[in-house]
């Protein structure tokens, strides 16, 4: 006999995903055209008709745990061909922010950065970390010309982002241990390999066929912004160790690398903010979520290259400009794990778990039509 299932909607969860994406989840009336017309959704598996269902109900314990929900990367195919226009793509996407809510350690963090509510919070915190820098940390001798480190010391801005990126890995990672003990907690590691590569080579996004501006744009942002992390630790590292000396002269291979992934960058997110705003549906379904790591990020890139002009122009506007580029640095690392860009690690665990034969991925990888 079939197994008989008690179904408990959680309310909450169900108005979370109304507010956040899933407004018109009620449309859905199982007609199966979404996982149709979907290159990603594997035939003897397929979604998102089985989560939209689910939705439906409220049974949030099974969503956030299920790995297919991050096999979806939204291109919108499903969206655009639903006869109820029950938007299955931006339901899924309203799910994953839940997943990550949901995971989230400390868990208040993952409500904070979630709400729009707490966004001038959010950013109060850096202010006021940096303008306690600039007024009372101290500081050396004045160099003859106007430099960042005048006001913002390196030997204090290089131990506080080394701190805040050790906590940041700690918040991931007990976070994906949740996520992970969620999927079912099976050995995931002899299929983290296979998930790595096909996330580096940003390989489901190129078999997303609508998809090939927001595939560039990602795979720019990605690794330019692993390029610039590189970039930042080694520097960091240089001279907290007397190796290395800042500002680095401009032909210096570490700066010209590092402007080139600056530019990179930019052009990514320049890609993704175009594609978003020129298509009415995508632009109709942006959340607060959606937007807040993308323009934090293009912020910190473009207050990065403003600051570099202006202090080879010596105007006194750079320390401005700099403050404005350290607190979008330090709101990009302290709530990495649990906005957007967590979508990379989580996209990565649940892969892994699928590749691994975890739970929820009928014990082998999910074969998807275009595989």
């Amino acid at each position: 006999m079939p197994e008989a299932l008690l179904v408990q909607p959680d309310i909450s969860f169900l108005k979370e995903l109304a507010a956040f994406g899933g407004g018109d989840l009620k449309k859905c009336y199982q007609c199966g055209a979404c996982s149709v017309v979907c290159t990603l959704s594997p035939e003897d598996s397929p979604f998102p008709r089985k989560q939209m269902i689910e939705a439906q109900w409220g049974l949030k314990e099974r969503l956030v745990r299920d790995p297919a929900v991050w096999l979806c990367h939204n291109c919108g195919e499903c969206t655009s061909q639903c006869p109820r226009g029950a938007r299955p793509g931006d339901v899924l996407g309203a799910v994953r922010r839940e997943a990550i809510k949901h995971f989230a350690w400390p868990g208040f963090m993952g409500r904070l950065v979630a709400s729009p509510k707490a966004l001038l919070l959010l950013f109060l915190l850096p202010v006021l970390v940096f303008a306690a820098i600039a007024l009372w940390a101290p500081k050396g001798a004045a160099t003859p010309e106007m430099e960042f480190a005048n006001v913002f010391p390196i030997g204090v801005l290089e131990p506080l982002f080394f701190i805040v990126a050790g906590l940041v890995v700690v918040a991931f990672a007990v976070g994906l241990a949740r996520f992970a003990r969620g999927l079912g907690g099976g050995a995931m590691l002899p299929g983290l390999v296979g998930a790595l590569g096909v996330i580096l080579a940003h390989k489901r996004f190129a078999d997303c066929g609508r998809e090939k501006t927001r595939y560039l744009g990602h795979l720019l942002t990605l690794w330019a912004f692993a390029g610039l992390a590189l970039m930042g630790t080694m520097v960091g590292i240089g001279t907290m160790t007397g190796r290395m000396h800042t500002p680095l002269a401009l032909s210096d291979p570490w700066k010209v690398f590092a402007n080139l992934c600056a530019v990179a960058i930019l052009i990514g997110c320049v890609l993704l903010v175009v594609d978003r705003i020129k298509d009415p549906a995508k632009r109709a379904a942006s959340t607060y979520f959606d937007w807040f790591f993308l323009l934090v990020l293009a912020g910190v890139v473009a207050t990065g290259i403003l600051s570099e002009l202006l202090r080879l122009a010596q105007a006194a506007v750079m320390y401005a400009v700099y403050f404005v580029h350290l607190v979008l640095i330090l709101a990009l690392f302290l709530y990495a794990p649990y906005c957007k860009f967590a979508h990379l690690a989580y996209r990565t665990v649940a892969m892994a778990a699928n590749r691994a034969g975890a739970e929820g991925a009928g014990g082998r990888e999910i074969p998807t039509r275009s595989a």
